[in-house]
């Protein structure tokens, strides 16, 4: 069986009916087909993370996505630290 998925756009509209129009979690998630472990959720992600909750597939929050480039940055530091010390020390073997 595949898993539906939802859009960002139905999941805040979703959200939007149990914050602005005061329905029921359960309710409002009985009504869209979704099971009420789903929709707390939603509820959870948008309210730790905003208008930022709900990237889509394949993309990342901002932050993670700065944390990947930093990640992948500072990897690329060491092996160049690494060449630069190996390198170092060939260069100081050859001078005495």
């Amino acid at each position: 069986m595949k898993k539906k998925t939802y859009d960002a756009a139905f999941k805040k509209e979703a959200i939007r009916l149990v914050e602005e129009q005061r329905e029921k979690a359960a309710t409002v998630a009985r009504k869209l087909g979704v099971t009420n472990k789903t929709m707390y959720r939603w509820i959870g992600e948008y309210r730790q993370d905003g208008e930022q909750a709900f990237p889509g597939k394949g993309h990342l929050k901002p932050d993670d996505a700065e944390w990947r480039k930093l990640k992948r940055e500072n990897e690329e530091l060491r092996e160049e630290n690494e060449i630069l010390k190996k390198a170092a020390a060939i260069f100081a073997k050859h001078q005495r």
